[in-house]
């Protein structure tokens, strides 16, 4: 068992299967946090939403984002651009940024009435990816989130938790290129779409419980491999 490998096993057994991307039931308004896999081509662009609204922000603001969405009947593309920037623009407040990612989010839903669920579903993982990149306000990590969790294709997703989880075990360095970290993980473990989604989870819950901007490290799963315990 290689070192990434042993890393998923400690935190699978720490934290259990964490069961992302949340999504918001059928019918309902509120994200839950343990829901499975898309069923729907909505649960799909509500994905692809989500992994815009997340830039530079905390998951809690953009579940009331999304609710607002929902409420608004607004989680639909055409229903999207159909709508005047300023009003999406104070629906998704919470977000941050929310006159930029008010456009942003009528890009993507341009790009997905161009090119259809259907239609991108059907692409391999490289070409979706590409395509993905090739669109305005969406770089590596959030065209890996939308090629994982809501197209369910390998490709593994690096944040800023993966940077400083693996840089304080000593793995790689605090500012290693993202697409260096990437290869790292993809040789490494199993080409799996689940196991890539847990991973990618488990490592957002142990920045959240221990390895914050400052450190807890008392009790940490991962005290005896960490370089920079304190």
């Amino acid at each position: 068992m290689n070192k990434f490998q042993n890393i998923y096993a400690i935190l699978h057994k720490e934290y259990g299967p964490q069961g992302w991307w949340p999504l918001t039931p059928d019918g309902e308004t509120r994200t839950k946090h343990h829901s499975g896999n898309p069923k729907s081509e909505q649960h799909r662009f509500e994905i692809m939403l989500g992994a815009i609204l997340t830039q530079n922000t905390a998951w809690t603001n953009v579940e009331k984002a999304l609710e607002q969405l929902h409420k608004n009947k607004l989680v639909h593309y055409d229903k999207i651009l159909s709508t005047k920037k300023e009003k999406l623009a104070s629906l998704i407040r919470s977000a941050g940024y929310y006159n930029q990612k008010a456009e942003r989010l009528a890009i993507i839903s341009r790009f997905v009435k161009e090119h259809t669920i259907k239609g991108l579903m059907k692409k391999d993982t490289a070409a979706l990816r590409e395509m993905l990149l090739s669109v305005k306000g969406i770089g590596p990590e959030t065209a890996d989130s939308i090629v994982l969790y809501a197209f369910e294709k390998p490709s593994f997703v690096i944040d800023a938790y993966t940077k400083r989880i693996f840089s304080r075990i000593g793995i790689c360095a605090a500012d290693v290129d993202y697409h260096e970290l990437q290869k790292m993980f993809m040789d490494s473990i199993r080409k799996d779409v689940d196991v890539y989604k847990e991973y990618h989870a488990l490592i957002v819950e142990h920045a959240k419980q221990h390895c914050r901007t400052k450190p807890g490290c008392k009790n940490c799963p991962l005290g005896r491999l960490c370089m920079k315990r304190i």
